[in-house]
Protein backbone atom coordinates (compact mmCIF):
# COMPACT_ATOMS: atom_id res chain seq x y z
CA UNK A 1 0.00 0.00 0.00
CA UNK A 2 3.00 2.65 1.08
CA UNK A 3 4.82 1.09 -2.09
CA UNK A 4 1.63 2.47 -4.20
CA UNK A 5 0.82 5.92 -2.43
CA UNK A 6 4.33 6.82 -2.85
CA UNK A 7 4.62 5.37 -7.07
CA UNK A 8 1.36 7.99 -7.22
CA UNK A 9 3.19 10.65 -4.82
CA UNK A 10 6.44 10.45 -7.78
CA UNK A 11 3.78 10.23 -10.69
CA UNK A 12 2.20 13.35 -9.32
CA UNK A 13 5.29 15.78 -8.77
CA UNK A 14 6.69 14.49 -12.68
CA UNK A 15 3.42 15.24 -14.22
CA UNK A 16 3.04 18.87 -11.81
CA UNK A 17 7.13 19.61 -13.15
CA UNK A 18 6.48 19.34 -16.94
CA UNK A 19 3.19 21.80 -16.79
CA UNK A 20 5.37 24.45 -15.10
CA UNK A 21 8.00 24.23 -17.15
CA UNK A 22 5.61 24.47 -19.84
CA UNK A 23 3.89 26.97 -18.65
CA UNK A 24 7.26 29.32 -18.17
CA UNK A 25 8.45 28.74 -21.87
CA UNK A 26 5.27 29.62 -23.24
CA UNK A 27 3.18 32.86 -22.49
CA UNK A 28 -0.60 32.44 -23.38
CA UNK A 29 -2.24 35.76 -25.09
CA UNK A 30 -4.50 37.43 -22.62
CA UNK A 31 -4.19 40.83 -23.32
CA UNK A 32 -7.51 42.26 -25.60
CA UNK A 33 -6.16 42.05 -29.25
CA UNK A 34 -7.87 40.14 -31.50
CA UNK A 35 -6.03 37.73 -33.09
CA UNK A 36 -7.57 34.94 -35.25
CA UNK A 37 -6.85 31.44 -34.80
CA UNK A 38 -5.01 29.95 -38.12
CA UNK A 39 -5.81 26.56 -39.56
CA UNK A 40 -2.03 25.69 -38.87
CA UNK A 41 -1.32 25.25 -34.80
CA UNK A 42 0.09 21.51 -35.41
CA UNK A 43 0.77 20.30 -38.52
CA UNK A 44 4.75 20.26 -39.89
CA UNK A 45 5.39 23.02 -41.64
CA UNK A 46 9.17 22.23 -42.60
CA UNK A 47 9.70 22.79 -45.99
CA UNK A 48 6.89 24.99 -46.87
CA UNK A 49 7.01 28.47 -48.29
CA UNK A 50 6.60 31.25 -45.85
CA UNK A 51 3.58 33.08 -45.92
CA UNK A 52 4.81 36.55 -48.01
CA UNK A 53 3.38 39.37 -45.84
CA UNK A 54 4.39 43.33 -45.71
CA UNK A 55 4.41 45.30 -42.00
CA UNK A 56 5.55 48.65 -41.01
CA UNK A 57 8.44 49.34 -39.14
CA UNK A 58 7.51 50.80 -35.33
CA UNK A 59 8.04 54.04 -37.55
CA UNK A 60 6.49 53.77 -40.25
CA UNK A 61 8.38 52.46 -42.68
CA UNK A 62 7.38 49.02 -44.99
CA UNK A 63 9.37 46.15 -44.83
CA UNK A 64 8.02 42.79 -47.23
CA UNK A 65 9.24 39.51 -46.67
CA UNK A 66 10.33 38.87 -50.34
CA UNK A 67 12.71 41.69 -50.26
CA UNK A 68 14.67 39.66 -47.87
CA UNK A 69 15.07 36.67 -50.30
CA UNK A 70 18.36 35.47 -50.50
CA UNK A 71 18.94 35.66 -46.60
CA UNK A 72 18.07 33.33 -44.05
CA UNK A 73 15.30 34.70 -41.87
CA UNK A 74 14.36 34.22 -38.12
CA UNK A 75 11.19 35.35 -37.92
CA UNK A 76 10.46 35.90 -34.02
CA UNK A 77 6.74 36.73 -33.15
CA UNK A 78 6.87 38.65 -29.58
CA UNK A 79 5.38 40.78 -27.09
CA UNK A 80 6.23 43.28 -24.49
CA UNK A 81 4.09 41.37 -22.15
CA UNK A 82 5.76 38.25 -22.46
CA UNK A 83 8.12 36.72 -19.99
CA UNK A 84 9.82 33.99 -22.03
CA UNK A 85 9.77 36.63 -25.07
CA UNK A 86 12.14 38.88 -22.71
CA UNK A 87 14.05 35.78 -21.32
CA UNK A 88 15.06 34.97 -24.82
CA UNK A 89 15.86 37.88 -26.38
CA UNK A 90 19.31 38.83 -25.19
CA UNK A 91 20.74 35.49 -27.08
CA UNK A 92 18.89 36.78 -30.36
CA UNK A 93 20.80 39.58 -30.13
CA UNK A 94 23.93 38.11 -29.34
CA UNK A 95 23.21 35.54 -32.55
CA UNK A 96 21.89 38.36 -35.01
CA UNK A 97 25.47 39.88 -34.10
CA UNK A 98 27.31 36.68 -34.67
CA UNK A 99 25.31 35.65 -37.87
CA UNK A 100 24.39 38.66 -39.32
CA UNK A 101 27.88 39.13 -41.77
CA UNK A 102 27.38 35.76 -42.78
CA UNK A 103 23.22 36.55 -44.23
CA UNK A 104 21.19 36.04 -41.16
CA UNK A 105 18.10 38.66 -40.96
CA UNK A 106 16.43 38.30 -37.71
CA UNK A 107 12.89 39.70 -38.00
CA UNK A 108 10.99 40.40 -34.31
CA UNK A 109 7.07 40.86 -34.95
CA UNK A 110 5.62 42.50 -31.75
CA UNK A 111 2.38 41.85 -31.14
CA UNK A 112 1.09 44.50 -29.00
CA UNK A 113 -1.81 46.86 -28.50
CA UNK A 114 0.18 49.11 -26.69
CA UNK A 115 1.63 52.10 -28.65
CA UNK A 116 4.03 51.82 -31.07
CA UNK A 117 6.23 54.52 -28.83
CA UNK A 118 6.19 51.95 -25.91
CA UNK A 119 7.16 49.23 -28.09
CA UNK A 120 10.67 50.91 -29.53
CA UNK A 121 11.08 51.76 -25.55
CA UNK A 122 11.16 48.47 -24.92
CA UNK A 123 13.14 47.32 -27.67
CA UNK A 124 15.92 50.02 -26.83
CA UNK A 125 15.81 48.94 -22.95
CA UNK A 126 16.86 45.23 -24.43
CA UNK A 127 19.17 46.30 -26.65
CA UNK A 128 17.31 45.09 -29.72
CA UNK A 129 19.74 45.24 -32.98
CA UNK A 130 17.28 43.83 -35.47
CA UNK A 131 14.27 45.36 -37.13
CA UNK A 132 11.16 45.18 -35.21
CA UNK A 133 7.84 45.22 -36.95
CA UNK A 134 4.09 45.85 -35.93
CA UNK A 135 2.35 42.93 -35.96
CA UNK A 136 -1.71 42.40 -37.56
CA UNK A 137 -4.02 40.02 -37.52
CA UNK A 138 -3.88 39.17 -41.28
CA UNK A 139 0.31 37.66 -40.59
CA UNK A 140 -0.96 36.18 -37.63
CA UNK A 141 -3.82 34.08 -39.23
CA UNK A 142 -1.20 33.08 -42.16
CA UNK A 143 1.26 31.60 -39.98
CA UNK A 144 -1.27 29.38 -38.48
CA UNK A 145 -2.36 31.88 -35.46
CA UNK A 146 -1.10 33.50 -32.21
CA UNK A 147 -2.54 31.97 -29.42
CA UNK A 148 0.66 31.94 -27.27
CA UNK A 149 4.07 33.66 -27.36
CA UNK A 150 7.45 33.60 -28.55
CA UNK A 151 6.73 31.51 -32.09
CA UNK A 152 9.64 31.31 -34.41
CA UNK A 153 10.60 30.69 -37.61
CA UNK A 154 13.07 30.01 -38.62
CA UNK A 155 13.77 30.45 -43.17
CA UNK A 156 15.99 29.79 -45.22
CA UNK A 157 17.50 31.64 -48.13
CA UNK A 158 15.44 30.01 -50.66
CA UNK A 159 12.28 31.16 -48.68
CA UNK A 160 10.81 27.51 -47.20
CA UNK A 161 10.79 27.00 -43.53
CA UNK A 162 13.14 25.17 -41.40
CA UNK A 163 12.27 24.78 -38.22
CA UNK A 164 9.17 26.53 -36.05
CA UNK A 165 9.24 26.68 -32.36
CA UNK A 166 6.05 27.12 -30.32
CA UNK A 167 7.92 29.05 -26.88
CA UNK A 168 11.09 30.06 -25.55
CA UNK A 169 13.98 28.68 -27.46
CA UNK A 170 17.22 27.44 -26.10
CA UNK A 171 20.01 29.03 -27.22
CA UNK A 172 21.73 26.23 -28.69
CA UNK A 173 18.34 24.99 -30.06
CA UNK A 174 18.20 28.33 -31.74
CA UNK A 175 21.72 28.56 -33.21
CA UNK A 176 21.70 24.79 -34.15
CA UNK A 177 18.40 26.22 -36.48
CA UNK A 178 20.05 29.26 -37.51
CA UNK A 179 22.73 27.37 -38.89
CA UNK A 180 20.56 25.03 -40.88
CA UNK A 181 18.61 28.15 -42.25
CA UNK A 182 22.20 29.95 -43.40
CA UNK A 183 22.63 25.91 -45.56
CA UNK A 184 19.46 25.97 -46.99
CA UNK A 185 19.03 28.18 -50.45
CA UNK A 186 22.27 29.31 -51.91
CA UNK A 187 20.98 32.57 -52.97
CA UNK A 188 18.03 34.05 -53.97
CA UNK A 189 18.16 33.02 -57.73
CA UNK A 190 18.11 29.62 -56.51
CA UNK A 191 16.34 27.59 -59.19
CA UNK A 192 14.56 25.47 -56.25
CA UNK A 193 13.80 28.45 -54.68
CA UNK A 194 10.06 28.26 -52.90
CA UNK A 195 6.93 30.18 -54.37
CA UNK A 196 5.28 33.08 -52.58
CA UNK A 197 2.88 31.80 -50.94
CA UNK A 198 -0.11 34.32 -48.79
CA UNK A 199 -1.09 31.23 -46.32
CA UNK A 200 0.08 28.21 -44.92
CA UNK A 201 -3.04 25.96 -45.63
CA UNK A 202 -4.75 23.00 -43.30
CA UNK A 203 -3.60 19.68 -44.41
CA UNK A 204 -0.27 20.04 -46.29
CA UNK A 205 2.74 18.26 -44.96
CA UNK A 206 6.30 19.70 -44.81
CA UNK A 207 8.85 18.85 -47.99
CA UNK A 208 10.40 15.56 -46.50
Amino acid sequence: MKRNLIILLVVAVTVSAMIYTAATRTHVRTDSASVKTGALPLIDVQGLAAPAFTLNTLDGKPVSLNSLRGKAVLLNFWATWCGPCKEEMPWIVELQKKYKDQGLEVVGVAFDDTSNDKIADFAAKMKVNYTVLKGSDEVADNYGGVDGLPITFFIGRDGRIVEKSMGMVDKQDMEASIVKALAQGSSATDTNAAPAISKISPGIEGKK
